[in-house]
């Protein structure tokens, strides 16, 4: 099945998420996920889809009964392929859906870890990824109450599952982030 242009994805997201902060969030994710097919030798446009879209339902279905199932409706009834499928059941733990493939483990890795570094941006004065050190976001990942919504054990079980060490992984997804500042208006 041919992954769809990622404009049509975007228009998918965007009809379905109103809030800028989510927006920003799919955007982040897209971006970490495609550096990291780059760095494994994924489908880059695929890969990227699955971050774009991995939280499509959450703006209207945020429990964990409907989240992400309702999404997953949606991209099959638009006949999304099945491994961008997957891995958004995949990156909810609580679906079940063991995180089987290179692009299941990446898209649980980064999700949690772009909406720390987000945050990390916006505490700084500019209000830029630019301004965000790999050290300051592990000392924000220690403070519980920064960020208190970003689950600290998903980000360390992302970690281990990709087998690397947190530094480089948050240099990565740093890295990623500030290739697409622009777009995430930071």
């Amino acid at each position: 099945m041919p992954t769809p242009p990622r404009q049509e994805a975007l228009d998918l997201l965007y009809e379905h998420t109103h809030g800028e902060s989510l927006r920003r969030h799919a955007l982040a994710v897209e971006a970490a996920v495609r550096a990291y097919a780059r760095l494994l030798g994924g489908d880059e446009e695929l890969w990227g889809l699955a971050g774009l879209l991995h939280d499509l339902d959450y703006e209207r279905f945020p429990s964990l009964e409907d989240h992400p199932f309702r999404g997953v409706e949606i991209l099959r009834e638009r006949t999304y392929p099945e491994e961008i499928i997957h891995a958004v059941l995949a990156h909810a733990p609580h679906t079940g859906t063991p995180r089987l493939s290179p692009l299941d483990r990446v898209l649980f890795a980064c999700d949690e870890i772009c909406g720390l570094i987000i945050a990390a941006a916006l505490v700084q004065p500019s209000k830029r990824l630019a301004d965000v050190k790999v050290s300051s976001v592990k000392r924000k990942l220690k403070d519980k109450a920064f960020a208190r919504s970003v689950n600290r054990e998903e980000i360390r079980q992302g970690v281990q599952e990709l087998e690397v060490d947190m530094d480089e992984h948050i240099g990565r997804v740093l890295e990623a982030l500030r290739s697409a500042a622009p777009e995430l208006g930071l």
